[in-house]
């Protein structure tokens, strides 16, 4: 696991605890199990720098060991989510790097994405306003996502000359779209606004701006508060399944399920419901 600026607190086990955790680059707070993090530079609509970059890949490649964080949540100050990448921090600097310079570059913000993909809890963006670039991209491969009708999001990269695949886009925006609507946004660049991106599928749901958050919160919680085991492989599993035939994708589930059956939430549900309660999950 990569080093974080702000160490969290080293649990028995190689688990961590992120409570504390003080991130440099964004907001970053865990309250009952859900984590928020807060894109914070508002004046210039949350543009990411290399540094947040490296900061959030880190971060999510920790919660996988963060026994306190159960569910993310991620948003943006103010009225936008993110506007991409930083036109004076990184887009000025890039047309200065040779060619290892590029790949490393491009390289570390996919990494990013397959962070988010690879840990155990679900993710929620909270996505208002602007949605642009690498804004869209984190968006994209988030678990789940709230929109408004003031929402834009817009892949941008065909607008500054570079490709339409940018950290996987290509392979994840077709799955939640489809083809067709993917190569529309991908090679125009044009923004979708809120109602579009919930017809399409983009969205799960649109909120007024002032209950955007708290929605998403809301939808966190109720996650933290269940089989946050069952959870994670259910999580795996839809990550997983992309590579696999059919009949493959029929024995993982076999053999995922398998191992739920085993857990302690499955006989916790079980015998909540003889008794006629409601089960009381701890993710074990």
């Amino acid at each position: 696991m990569r080093h974080l600026p702000g160490t969290p607190h080293q649990l028995p086990g190689n688990s961590l605890s992120l409570a504390g955790y003080q991130a440099s680059h964004f907001k970053f707070e865990v309250q009952a199990g859900v984590a928020t993090l807060t894109l914070n530079r508002p004046e210039r609509k949350n543009p990411l720098t290399f540094e947040s970059y490296a900061e959030l890949r880190d971060l999510f490649r920790a919660l996988a060991y963060a026994e306190d964080v159960k569910a993310v949540v991620i948003t943006g100050a103010g009225e936008n989510f993110c506007s991409g990448g930083d036109v004076h921090d990184i887009i000025g600097p890039l047309t200065k790097l040779d060619m290892p310079g590029l790949l490393a570059f491009t390289r570390m913000t996919g990494d990013l994405v397959k962070a988010v993909r690879v840990c155990p809890q679900p993710v929620i963006a909270a996505i208002d306003g602007v949605c642009a670039g690498a804004g869209a991209i984190l968006a994209m491969a988030s678990d789940m996502r709230l929109g408004t009708e003031r929402s834009k999001t817009a892949f941008l990269f065909t607008r500054v000359g570079l490709a339409g695949c940018d950290m996987g886009a290509c392979a994840l925006l077709p799955r939640l779209i489809g083809q067709g609507r993917a190569a529309e946004l991908l090679f125009t660049g044009r923004s979708m606004a809120g109602p579009e991106g919930e017809r399409w599928g983009f969205f799960n749901s649109l909120h007024e701006p002032a209950a955007l958050l708290q929605a998403a919160q809301a939808l966190a919680q109720g996650l933290a508060s269940g089989p946050t085991f069952a959870h994670g492989m259910t999580k795996k599993m839809l990550q997983q399944e992309w590579n696999m035939g059919v009949d493959e994708a029929i024995e993982a589930e076999a053999q995922a399920q398998a191992i739920c059956m085993a857990t302690n939430d499955f006989h916790r549900a079980y015998h909540a419901f003889v008794a006629k309660q409601k089960p009381e999950f701890e993710g074990n």
